[in-house]
């Protein structure tokens, strides 16, 4: 998509759509939007006389120009209350209306991005930002195996439109941010949605040298004698039962003159997950090819990161296998040894998640980073405690704790902290062996992160169980159906904080 950011008036521009902003009980018309409204006959107002139009968070309403003015429609989006007003109603309210007008077969989008930022709490900037990202992300589709034309609409073009010629170069700063970290997230999105026997473990390792090619990047592989050597016992342990190659994928981005490792990612890449022997039940397994979703985000988030030349030294680990159930699987009840040299009594495979981020968590701490965050579709438990709203967060380091939460705020990605009690830690003794992978059935999300805890030591560290964010059933806001892309944006500002460029 052609993204421009132009100064003007919004009642001369030749568009197919333009896209105006209101607040809820707004008595008096934004200058914007009261010049369109003198130009439609009065449209706008008499439609809030008849209660048509109210402001809310969420509302669009299209109305066609009739050749009044260049543009063929008119879209009025809600924006709320204005003292609860933030960046994130920007995004779902310019994903909604864009989404609207490509229904109506609108290729060329306009914003007026005054009457949305109206001087108010953000910067022109900030606004501009959540204008594209949520353009961006609302208009992703993955239709990559369709054969067959279909009456679909593509928007090709998107245009930023400030009344104030001072306001464009802060606006195009903000724009090209949103962009980069959008298009970060359509990545992860793409990865995501792709299908298992297309997204394997090698596959991932592909799209990691593209991005390391594209950003001028360091990546390592390592194949399976290399972790062989290593004795990464946990990973091959869940490799065992397919025939598919495991890969341990490293990709660095270096912001600063320094081999010290900042911020450590490290994402889970189960690229399909039966359970293994622990078979999971049929209803539903089709999503499993999205259990690669903490992997994905991480790959993503350094490709934004080095894109936005942050000076901050940034190195994601993804560990790639499938968990298949030939018979050559692991069995509940056999000992694996991880890297660490730590011995895992297994009591399900389908609790594998866990296997392959202790030996990916062992391995980058072997090179002391200053922190590690890793992302996992880990524990349904999750999905139960906190639903498909928001990330569940743990982690031995409050500030760096803090710090992903503010992130995910600013981005409106959701994230509650769960305890992590050591008491707990009774739930994953095993009888056999230095730890059990799978405790009893309550606690689950944080016996699961207990259990990682084992493999990062001392270094500050925090764990965000994406198992209900990561995948959505329908088109909300700036999530469409499939891969969210969650946690994305939340890794790219957390990085933006830690190279101090944040708020």
């Amino acid at each position: 998509m052609d993204i421009k950011v132009v100064s003007g008036e919004v009642t001369k521009i030749e568009t197919g759509a333009v896209v105006l902003g209101m607040f809820e009980g707004e008595k008096r018309l934004s200058k914007g939007l009261g010049a369109l409204n003198r130009k439609l006959g009065r449209v706008i107002t008499n439609s809030i006389e008849r209660g048509e139009i109210k402001g809310k968070a969420g509302e669009v309403n299209i109305y066609h120009s009739l050749g009044r003015i260049p543009s063929q429609w008119v879209a009025v989006v809600g924006l709320g209350k204005k003292e609860e007003f933030k960046l994130d109603i920007i995004r779902g309210a310019v994903a909604d209306s864009c989404r609207t007008l490509r229904q109506k077969k609108v290729s060329d989008i306009t914003v007026l991005s005054d009457s949305i930022a109206d001087g108010r709490k953000f910067s022109r900037e900030d606004y501009a930002q959540a204008i594209t990202e949520g353009a961006i992300l609302g208009l992703y589709t993955f239709r990559k195996y369709y054969t067959k034309e279909n009456d679909f609409t593509e928007v090709k073009k998107l245009t930023l439109v400030s009344t104030k010629q001072d306001g464009v170069a802060a606006i195009k700063k903000g724009s090209s941010k949103g962009r980069i970290i959008a298009e970060g997230v359509c990545l992860a999105r793409d990865m995501v949605n792709e299908p298992a026997n297309y997204m394997t473990p090698s596959a991932m390792a592909e799209v990691a040298n593209k991005i390391a090619k594209d950003n001028d990047l360091e990546i390592k592989v390592l194949e399976r004698e290399d972790m062989q050597k290593l004795k990464m016992g946990a990973l091959l342990g869940v490799s065992l039962g397919t025939t598919q190659p495991p890969k341990m994928i490293v990709l660095t981005y270096k912001g600063r003159k320094s081999n010290d490792i900042d911020l450590a990612l490290v994402g889970k890449g189960i690229t399909f997950d039966t359970g293994g022997i622990s078979l999971k039940t049929a209803s539903g397994m089709e999503e499993m090819k999205a259990d690669m979703s903490g992997g994905a985000a991480v790959l993503a988030a350094v490709s934004s990161i080095a894109q936005l030349k942050l000076k901050i030294n940034v190195t994601s680990v993804v560990p790639a296998v499938e968990n298949m159930p030939d018979g050559s699987a692991i069995r509940p009840s056999d000992i694996l040894t991880a890297l660490t040299g730590k011995t895992i009594e297994i009591i399900s495979t389908d609790a594998e998640g866990r296997l392959v981020l202790a030996d990916a968590l062992g391995y980058i701490n072997l090179s002391n980073p200053k922190a590690v965050v890793d992302v996992a579709t880990l524990t349904g438990a999750c999905v139960v405690a906190l639903g498909k709203q928001c990330t569940g967060l743990l982690g031995n380091d409050q500030p760096l704790v803090d710090n992903v939460i503010a992130s995910g705020n600013e981005a409106g990605e959701a994230i509650w902290q769960l305890p992590l009690f050591d008491d707990y830690r009774e739930n994953i003794k095993s009888d056999v062996a230095d730890i059990k992978n799978a405790g009893s059935k309550g606690g689950g999300t944080i016996t699961a992160a207990l259990f990682l805890s084992e493999f990062v030591g001392n270094t500050p560290w925090a764990h965000m169980d994406i198992a209900g964010t990561n995948f959505t059933d329908k088109d909300k806001k700036y999530n469409v159906k499939g891969g969210t892309g969650v946690p994305v944006r939340t890794l790219v500002n957390l990085a933006i904080k830690m190279s101090g460029k944040g708020k």
